[in-house]
C-alpha cells in the first residue's frame, strides 16, 4: 500500500472519531453521531475536489474511504465511555486529522497541475472545512473563528512540504516531517495558549 494511500485513509479515520466526539453531551442517537463523523471525514476533501474540479470526489470514487469512515464510526462506539472521559480526545483526533488531510490536500492538488501558491491554500481548506461543517452541525462556534493556532498551522504545514520538496527531501519522508509539523505547532499553541494577534487589536 502507498504511503501517501495509508495516511489518507488513516486521516479519514481520525476525523470520523472527531465527528462522532463532537456530539457527546448533545443528546443525539447514534446516527446522529454518524452522520456528523461522516461529513466531518468527507466535507474538506469533497470541497476541495469540487473547486478543483476534480471528479469524482475521493470518497466516491474509493469505497475503502467509506469503510474507514464506519470503522471510525465503530472505534467511537466500542469506546464510547473511555474516550467520552478524556476532556482532550476530540482536540487530539481532530489535530491528527488536519495534520494528515494538509499534506494530503497539498499532493492532491499539484498532482492536478495547481500552482504551488493554491497546492498551500488547498492544502489548508481540505484540512479545516470538515471542522468547520462538524462545528456549524454541533451549533458550536467554527474552531476556525476562535482565538487559536489552527488554520496557521496547517498554512505552516503546508509550505514546509512544499519547501522540502522543492530541495529534494524524500517524498515519503517529507509527507511524515510536514504532518508532524503541523501536529506539533498545533499542540504547543494549546499547551502554552499561543495565539495569532487579534484582529483589530494594536
Amino acid at each position: 500500500m502507498d504511503l501517501q494511500y495509508a495516511l489518507e485513509l488513516i486521516g479519514v479515520f481520525f476525523f470520523a472519531i472527531s465527528g462522532a466526539l463532537a456530539i457527546q453531551d448533545k443528546g443525539h442517537d447514534w446516527f446522529g453521531a454518524g452522520f456528523t463523523a461522516f461529513v466531518t471525514a468527507i466535507g474538506g476533501g469533497s470541497l476541495r475536489d469540487m473547486l478543483l474540479g476534480a471528479y469524482p470526489l475521493v470518497w466516491i470514487g474509493n469505497v475503502a474511504f467509506l469503510y474507514a469512515i464506519f470503522a471510525g464510526i465503530l472505534f467511537t462506539f466500542l469506546f464510547y465511555r473511555f474516550l467520552a472521559k478524556l476532556r482532550k480526545t476530540l482536540f487530539l483526533f481532530d489535530t491528527l486529522g488536519i495534520g494528515f488531510f494538509t499534506i494530503l490536500g497539498v499532493e492532491k492538488t499539484l498532482s492536478l497541475g495547481f500552482s504551488l501558491e493554491v497546492a498551500a491554500i488547498m492544502g489548508m481548506f481540505s484540512a479545516v472545512m470538515g471542522g468547520v461543517i462538524r462545528d456549524t452541525l454541533t451549533n458550536e462556534i467554527p474552531i476556525l473563528f476562535r482565538k487559536e493556532v489552527y488554520a496557521s498551522a496547517c498554512l505552516a504545514g503546508a509550505v514546509l512540504y512544499l519547501v522540502c520538496s522543492h530541495y529534494g527531501l524524500s517524498r515519503d519522508i517529507n509527507l511524515l516531517l510536514s504532518i508532524t509539523a503541523i501536529i506539533v505547532i498545533r499542540l504547543v499553541a494549546v499547551k502554552y495558549k499561543l495565539s495569532l494577534p487579534v484582529w483589530g487589536s494594536r
